[in-house]
């Protein structure tokens, strides 16, 4: 049987991550959504895109396919679902989601979305099914469920295969059957406690001196820890990300660089972005209030309905040395941050400056820096990654009140 994932509308509510990319190419745990599926299911997964990210993530299957909500992850719950699934029938879980259905016609989606009024307008009928596994739903799910998702990753990843060993007498590790590494991993005089948690070191992971990593982690393809790096529980380091300073219980997807001292806490970072030396997050207000932050949908701040919660970081935006970010902080796509003070705490995409102002950051220098960074990686901005930044530039418009002449005050 062939599958197809695919998103609901959670899509808008997981912007800024979700204007560069579908719900399930979102990284949590050692793997992307996408990956976690294929993982299990195996190469038979296809996928359907919101309309401009089509070009780069449709693969549509032909004839029939069991459609997929890629926002949940494939527990046994959900597998046992997918094995029986009767035709005109979409299964949802107690909050109307649509879980999973069995067909053969896309065009029950819109602009790549599933709507449930289209299913039920060719014919389908719900059914409750009591299932509500892990999901990806808001912003901060993405550091909150990081944990579970690394454990349930590290099962499929690590299930009747043997670790690499640790040969370096000098890194003191703790733990030692909680911990997974790939071909090619070096570990230099650093501190590894996995007593309370697993950590996942992917191909070519570079470990340096006077790291200390505590608890669960996961560290994707040649991500590098820096001298010196104090690295705390449930977090997880994408493909190529290099980090330092003192990171606790967040995410950076991939070829990120936080690789200075300053502190991360309960924060996501999208691809292609670089913190400044000593940049430093608010996780926790003053007040231990719960923290609320900017969504897309709504236009305004809402409840995370936690007391932590740092910074939230699209793909492509940057910050310069120095740079505080207040608890709560949504940085856009393409954003160019700098200066004294603290920045508000929604930064529209392609915003260019800080505390004392924005203006817009044109598209040919975000072109151009793009260029320059993936370079260094040897990847190519291409075409269809050049379409998407342009849409998301049409698309936020709206928010980058000043191009109105509008004063950019805080929020």
């Amino acid at each position: 049987m062939k599958y197809l994932l695919f998103e609901d509308f959670t899509h808008f509510d997981l912007l800024p991550f979700c204007f560069t990319r579908p719900v399930y190419a979102i990284r949590s745990g050692i793997m992307t959504f996408e990956e976690r599926w294929k993982t299990v299911l195996g190469d038979s997964v296809g996928s359907i895109a919101y309309d401009y990210l089509g070009d780069k993530y449709n693969r549509l299957p032909e004839g029939e396919f069991i459609a997929v909500n890629g926002k949940f992850i494939p527990d046994e719950a959900m597998l046992r679902l997918l094995k029986d699934i009767p035709e005109g029938v979409y299964f949802e879980n107690e909050k109307g989601e649509v879980l999973a259905f069995r067909g053969k016609d896309i065009s029950v989606f819109e602009n790549g979305l599933l709507k449930k009024e289209i299913l039920e307008s060719k014919g389908f009928r719900g059914e409750k099914s009591g299932l509500d596994g892990i999901a990806i739903r808001k912003m901060q799910d993405i550091f909150r469920n990081n944990a579970a998702l690394i454990r349930f990753d590290f099962e499929w990843i690590t299930r009747n295969r043997k670790s690499q060993p640790i040969t370096d007498t000098y890194s003191p590790v703790y733990g030692r059957d909680n911990i997974f590494l790939e071909e090619g991993v070096k570990i230099r005089a650093a501190i590894l406690n996995a007593e309370d948690g697993l950590m996942y070191l992917g191909k070519g992971v570079d470990i340096q001196e006077g790291a200390i990593i505590h608890g669960t982690h996961a560290f994707g393809e040649y991500a590098v820890a820096n001298m010196g790096a104090k690295l705390r529980g449930d977090s997880t380091f994408g493909p190529h990300v290099k980090v330092g300073g003192e990171v606790g219980n967040s995410v950076i997807m991939g070829y990120s660089n936080k690789g200075h001292d300053g502190y991360l806490g309960n924060s996501v970072l999208g691809y292609w972005c670089n913190l400044g030396a000593d940049t430093n997050t608010s996780n926790l207000k003053n007040t231990y209030e719960n923290v609320r932050i900017w969504n897309y949908v709504s236009r305004r701040f809402e409840t995370t309905g936690s007391q932590f919660c740092g910074l939230m970081m699209g793909d492509h935006s940057k910050c310069g040395i120095n740079t505080m970010f207040n608890t709560g902080t949504v940085v856009g796509v393409s954003a160019n941050v700098f200066g004294d003070g603290f920045p508000r705490n929604f930064i529209p995409d392609f915003s260019w400056g800080g505390a004392a102002g924005f203006t817009t950051y044109k598209l040919d220098k975000v072109f151009q820096t793009a260029e320059a960074v993936m370079s260094r990686r040897k990847i190519e901005l291409d075409e269809t990654e050049k379409a998407i930044l342009r849409n998301v530039f049409e698309l936020t418009k709206e928010y980058r009140s000043w191009e109105a002449n509008a004063h950019p005050s805080n929020p």
